[in-house]
């Protein structure tokens, strides 16, 4: 298994590659410590298993890096391991295409089985994330303006712990659209919508996309016509 990780924080990125070494077995660790590094590397590499690294980072703007590593790789697992707790960059990350968005304070365990979970085709959110309106420092601050300028429908669910984008893909799921249509009218690939849509299921605390359906309208979330549209 070969596996790529990047931190400009050197202690960080030595713990990693120890942590790494010690619980998967026959990896190989390739470590960068900026942007301009993860560049050269993939230029030189194209059959990583799985990539971890961190967002603010020199070498390069961390939203338009972390879509270009995913561009680079798009069938190699991308993890952000950080500092950053924001629930807007962690909706960013996942529209790109990351699998997993692991905090920096994780225990040891807890960061060996959100990897292990990614590996195995599945994506990792931390609860605080998830449910939580905790708010740090972040690599790009949002336009207040533009928070104050989205539909009252989208803030309404926001405040209520869903983002933008997971209203959209909850309103095309009541709609009956499966994951490819889906991924095609919002522009994503069908992997990102499936991370979505399990991140969806963890908010509303449900098992599946009906009840999913079913709990954003109790919640208020949807309007009850949306139910009746394909009928």
């Amino acid at each position: 298994m070969k596996i790529l990780i990047a931190d400009d924080h050197e202690l960080f990125l030595k713990g990693l590659e120890f942590i790494l070494k010690e619980n998967l077995q026959n990896a190989e660790i390739i470590s960068a410590k900026n942007y301009e590094e993860i560049f050269s590397i993939l230029s030189q590499y194209d059959d990583f298993n799985l990539i971890i690294t961190d967002l603010a980072m020199p070498g390069a703007n961390w939203l338009a890096a972390i879509k270009k590593i995913h561009q680079t790789l798009p069938e190699t697992p991308l993890i952000i391991i950080s500092a950053v707790f924001d629930k807007e960059i962690l909706q960013q990350t996942f529209d790109i295409g990351v699998a997993g968005y692991i905090p920096k304070t994780a225990t040891n365990t807890l960061i060996i089985s959100a990897i292990n979970l990614v590996l195995a085709g599945g994506a990792y959110i931390p609860h605080d994330l998830l449910y939580s309106q905790t708010k740090t420092t972040k690599p790009e601050t949002a336009s207040l303006q533009a928070l104050k300028q989205m539909p009252s429908e989208t803030q309404k669910a926001r405040a209520k712990g869903l983002t933008e984008r997971q209203l959209e893909i909850v309103k095309c799921i009541a709609e009956g659209l499966p994951n490819k249509q889906i991924a095609h009218k919002l522009n994503l690939t069908e992997g990102t919508i499936k991370v979505h849509i399990t991140i969806i299921l963890k908010a509303l605390n449900v098992k599946n996309r009906t009840s999913a359906v079913i709990e954003a309208v109790k919640r208020g979330y949807l309007s009850e016509t949306i139910l009746n549209q394909k009928q």
